[in-house]
Parts: C-alpha cells; sequence; structure tokens
C-alpha cells in the first residue's frame, strides 16, 4: 500500500474507516467505547478533517491508548474537503474535527488506499516530546518588593458564557475569541524542586507538568492519589478555578505552541477547571487556542494542571 509505504509504517495497519474523533476518548482514554482495546501497543489509521485553520485540511490520524499523532495531510480536492465539513452543519467553536463522509472516503480509496500513488501524501514530522527542564524563571530569592498582589476567584462555580466574559474583562485575562489584548500581571519564580513554580502576584503554587487526559470523574481520584502522595511535599493540590487557570494564559504563543510560559510542559494543552458550565457543560482552558471553552460530551475528558494556594 503506497499510503504506508509512503509514511515508512509496518506491521501490516489498517484503516479503521468506522472511527471518527468524536469516538477517540472512549475507546483510546478509558479502555472502552466501542471496543475494548486489546494492547496499549496497538496502533489504529483513521482519516478526518482538521478545521482548526481558515482553510481545512484532511489529515491521517495514528491512535493507541493515551496516544495520538497525525502523520500525514492528504491532498484532497479542497472544494470536496469543504463540502464535508459544511455538512456538519453548525458546530460549537471546539468542534473543529470532523469526520469523513461517503464522497471523501470514496475519493480516497481510489486515490490514496488502493493505490501506489503517493503524491497526495504529506508525511508530517513528529515533534520532539516536551521536556520540563530549565524553567527561564528566577528563584524564590528574587526580588519582589514590586509584586502587586491580586486575589483571583477560586470556590468551584457554575459559570455561563456572559460570567465567563465578565471575568475577563474583570481580570483582563487574554483570553484570544474574548480579550485577546489582555494582559493580566504574573510574577512567577521558579521553586527549585523541579516539580513547581509560583506566581508570587497571585500566591498560586502550579504544577510545571500535570496530568495525562482522564474523564472527569477519574482525574478527581487522581487528585486525591496525588495529595495522598504529598507531590512536592503537600497535599492540598486540587483543579484550578476558572480564574486561576485562566492566569496562566499569554498573549502570544511563547512555547510548545501554546499561550503559555515555557516553564509549563506542553503535555496538557487543555485542563479542566473546577466549573461547570450554565445551563449544562464543562469548562476547560485551552492554552493551545488561548481561552476557555465548554464541551456537553465531544471531550468527556480533560488534562489537568493542579495549583495550590500558598499559606
Amino acid at each position: 500500500m503506497g499510503l504506508f509505504n509512503k509514511l515508512v509504517i509496518t506491521d501490516m495497519p489498517a484503516i479503521d474507516w468506522e472511527m471518527t474523533p468524536e469516538y477517540t476518548f472512549g475507546t483510546y482514554e478509558s479502555w472502552g467505547g466501542r471496543e475494548r482495546v486489546r494492547s496499549k501497543k496497538e496502533r489504529v489509521y483513521y482519516f478526518f478533517i482538521d478545521a482548526w485553520d481558515e482553510e481545512p485540511r484532511l489529515c491521517l490520524m495514528e491512535r493507541g491508548i493515551k496516544h495520538a499523532r497525525v502523520v500525514a495531510e492528504i491532498l484532497a480536492p479542497p472544494e470536496m474537503v469543504r463540502q464535508c465539513v459544511k455538512e456538519q452543519g453548525k458546530v460549537a467553536l471546539f468542534e473543529r474535527t470532523h469526520p469523513i463522509n461517503a464522497q471523501l472516503k470514496q475519493w480516497l480509496l481510489a486515490n490514496v488506499v488502493e493505490t501506489d500513488d503517493e503524491s497526495k501524501i504529506i508525511p508530517l514530522e513528529t515533534p520532539a516530546a516536551a521536556v520540563v527542564g530549565d524553567s527561564g524563571l528566577p528563584g524564590r530569592e528574587a526580588d519582589v518588593s514590586a509584586v502587586t498582589a491580586t486575589m483571583l476567584l477560586s470556590e468551584p462555580a457554575e459559570m455561563s458564557e456572559e460570567d465567563v466574559a465578565a471575568l475577563v474583562a474583570r481580570y483582563n485575562f487574554a483570553d484570544q475569541e474574548r480579550n485577546p489584548n489582555g494582559d493580566f500581571p504574573k510574577s512567577m519564580v521558579d521553586n527549585g524542586d523541579g516539580l513547581t513554580v509560583t506566581d508570587l502576584a497571585t500566591g498560586l503554587m502550579w504544577q510545571r507538568g500535570g496530568v495525562d487526559i482522564m474523564s472527569h470523574r477519574s482525574m478527581r481520584r487522581e487528585v486525591g492519589r496525588i495529595n495522598a502522595e504529598g507531590f512536592a511535599g503537600y497535599n492540598d493540590w486540587r483543579l484550578p478555578s476558572m480564574a486561576e487557570a485562566l492566569s496562566l494564559l499569554e498573549r502570544e504563543k511563547l512555547a510548545n505552541n501554546q499561550y503559555l510560559h515555557r516553564c509549563f510542559s506542553g503535555e496538557q494543552p487543555f485542563v479542566f477547571v473546577d466549573a461547570v458550565r450554565k445551563p449544562g457543560g464543562q469548562w476547560f482552558v485551552d492554552y493551545k487556542q488561548g481561552r476557555a471553552f465548554w464541551s456537553s460530551g465531544t471531550i468527556p475528558g480533560g488534562f489537568g494542571r493542579l495549583c495550590r494556594k500558598e499559606k
């Protein structure tokens, strides 16, 4: 098969024509979904449309347990791809990955999958794994005499779209959808343990890394486990509030293609916040897109970056 030869993928892979972005969490993040996955080493390939940019793209995804990698872009007729996106109808702002339709499937079979012609396949490089190394921040001994303290809302909340917009405006957070020129003042310092940093302006200590993607229920259990083990010497870690998670947003992408300081790992692109949406749904903060968003079930899981309030 020219497709997998071009991508140097062996082990007799197959295309899963029934897999869609909507089904991937249940199948590959929670060992459930349509059928139980046999092994963490198992890989499945499916086509999808990436519509995050102005011009949507047809791509090939490699998927497995806790593994997701876009391995190629497929040069399909642009109008055919746009038509497939149009058929999705009105979707939420965060729903920008779509399944292919029957027309694209037939085109793929005839022009990519069942042919040795490799001209329409553009392999994508695998980005280097994010490493939490030198934070680039001053240490705790830095002069903090000019730091202005800001008390952020920290309680669990039920928030409407209007509530989030008001919160962004109140603190001037750099939410790329609601306030792209925001400039919330931070004063980050390195705690010297390789695990945490602290924003002296808010008094919050943050994990530099974070928690792998999980369901909301699993994430709550993981927070309990982290506290039981005393991560970084503390046992009062928690999910951040909406305001606290938004406070980390930067006005521009600084590292790992995220609106986030490079002291943080890039392995947690969107994180749970301790806020549910009114009238329904779960709120997240997305550091790759630089904004708060909500999910009603399309994304039933998320990553975690925990915080704690310094005494």
